[in-house]
């Protein structure tokens, strides 16, 4: 099913309503609706590319609320705003009331009043799962300390930009498996009929309830989820080679320890050997080279990392005119 889907090519020939819909995590996305938002954003890149004009959000306002700071969350979801006809506005935690003077519930249903679409760059997840079950506008997930959906989003638009497919690929992800990029590549890989392998130090494996509702969807959609230990397993045959810091925002106090443990974990050329010859490698970014990666792989042949970051554009854009466009 997923390679029919894809081989249409066209958003209309899968045309779906996610119209009012909260963006979360991708395990609350069917994998034809995941497809769509691929489609769309691939459709909305070339158009773009070419010169055509998007009003989709025209007299719109999304409202960006951020606990957590950012540079490709924030210009992504601002600029998409502008090239859609719409209009984006900043909020930060020092400047709002969230979860202080204010409940996050009420917060919610006051800014539903003002906006048409929220979107929250926080620390807990169950704040905005708080926030979404109170707003009656779309909420999307701009990152917690347990997804980041739409970095996911982007990183499948720049695999299926490069590989041409989705299905039946191999993916690794090296590194700290319990952390958000980790669990939403587990959910949206599988979504997608993608293999998928995570290696992690002992204790730093992705969280229990994600990898195992991974596995479900994985057999649902003729895939495996591998979670090992070994790097050199995990990377074996890969077409996609992944990682992301070793400490995130937070966890900067544990850096010298992680440092120390992570170092076998390491993207290198000697690691990367194991993978197929024609792999690509993405990063969230940002990058420590000499730490998670070094730099003849990430500024290497096989390295996407700045077509990855130039998609969160296009796959926000996709996000916000499925959600919000009327």
């Amino acid at each position: 099913m997923l390679n029919a889907i894809r081989e249409k090519g066209s958003v209309d020939s899968v045309k779906l309503n996610l119209k009012g819909k909260d963006f979360l995590t991708l395990a609350e996305f069917q994998s034809n609706e995941i497809m769509y938002l691929l489609d769309q954003a691939l459709k909305l890149k070339k158009e773009r590319k070419r010169g055509v004009v998007h009003q989709e959000l025209s007299g719109q306002v999304l409202g960006m609320i951020f606990e957590k700071s950012s540079t490709r969350t924030r210009v992504s979801f601002e600029v998409g705003m502008l090239q859609l006809g719409g209009q984006a506005i900043f909020l930060s935690s020092k400047d709002i009331q969230l979860g202080r003077g204010e409940s996050i519930a009420d917060t919610a249903k006051v800014l539903s009043r003002y906006l048409d679409g929220v979107m929250v760059r926080t620390h807990q997840h169950d704040t905005i799962k708080e926030f979404a079950e109170n707003a009656t506008i779309p909420v999307i997930n701009g990152l917690t300390d347990l997804h980041h959906p739409t970095q996911v989003l982007a990183d499948l638009l720049t695999i299926l930009e490069h590989k041409g497919v989705l299905t039946g690929l191999n993916m690794c992800y090296i590194g700290d498996g319990n952390n958000n990029v980790a669990h939403s590549l587990l959910e949206g890989a599988t979504k997608v009929g993608m293999n998928i392998n995570v290696a992690s130090p002992f204790g730093y494996e992705p969280n229990q309830l994600i990898r195992d509702h991974a596995k479900v969807t994985a057999k649902k959609n003729g895939s495996s989820v591998l979670i090992t230990n070994s790097p050199e397993k995990a990377i074996e045959d890969a077409d996609i080679v992944v990682t992301d810091v070793w400490a995130s925002m937070g966890q900067e106090s544990e850096l010298e320890k992680r440092i120390e443990l992570f170092k076998p974990y390491q993207i290198n050329n000697k690691l990367c050997r194991k993978a197929k010859k024609d792999f690509i490698f993405l990063h969230c970014l940002p990058a420590h080279r000499g730490e998670e990666v070094t730099a003849e792989i990430i500024d290497g042949p096989h390295s996407v990392v700045f077509d990855e970051a130039e998609n969160r554009l296009h796959a926000q854009k996709a996000i916000l005119a499925a959600l919000m466009g009327k």
